[in-house]
């Protein structure tokens, strides 16, 4: 602790904003996982109920509804129900709506993982920078090379702290941007899913052909 405190006062202060950004890049990156899983993890559940609901089999979809009314899918499936009298685009805008207000709860919180990206970097030179001034004024007072050398040395520890911090919010950033892409392709698959099931007739409906009756020779 005496030794970090020491480097803490030759890089200006800025070592010590060092562990207080991890403590909040982790907390974050904790946070986003959990929540961003979650979300994933019951969307796909809706969406298998989805596929097995019948065309415009409207008591079907209710009970998905009614099961799933805490989740973001399942509000979009309330949404459906509730504007399932209207046509099948301005149904669609209504759960385009629904989807967009989700949003910024899917997004909350990462653009302090694109902050700790850029500025521990920069947090850790800066302090690399008042600590090697101060090891070169060690030098042209004292002129004392050792000194200067094992000066420059403790101040590397700056950068090197932010650069560790730097690489393990971009994973996190990475990560997440992947689950939150997989988030939106998924409310926008159930989307669909529910105009076809409301609006639809189905694909045999649609497919099936006339029979033609043979006339016998």
């Amino acid at each position: 602790m005496q030794e970090f405190g020491r480097l803490v006062v030759l890089t200006g202060g800025l070592l010590a904003v060092m562990p207080l950004l991890l403590v909040i890049t982790l907390a974050v990156a904790i946070e986003r996982f959990y929540l961003l899983k979650k979300i994933l993890r019951e969307g796909h559940d809706i969406h298998n109920r989805l596929r097995r609901v019948a065309y415009q089999n409207i008591a079907g979809l209710q009970a998905i509804a009614d099961d799933t009314a805490n989740t973001l899918q399942g509000r979009l499936v309330a949404t459906a129900i509730v504007s399932r009298g209207e046509t099948a685009e301005a149904m669609e805008m209504h759960l385009e709506e629904e989807i967009m207000a989700a949003t910024p709860k899917i997004s909350r919180l990462l653009w302090v993982l694109d902050t700790a990206v850029t500025i521990a970097p920069l947090l850790g030179l800066f302090g690399t920078i008042i600590g090697m001034v101060q090891a070169f004024n060690v030098l042209s007072v004292n002129g004392g090379a050792t000194k200067v050398t094992g000066g420059i040395a403790d101040a590397l520890v700056s950068t090197g702290a932010g650069l560790l911090i730097a690489i393990i919010a971009v994973y996190f950033v990475n990560y997440f941007n992947n689950l939150t892409r997989r988030i939106m392709h998924q409310l926008e698959l159930i989307k669909l899913i529910l105009i076809n099931r409301v609006h639809g007739k189905g694909l045999g409906a649609a497919t099936q052909r006339p029979s033609v009756s043979r006339v016998g020779a």
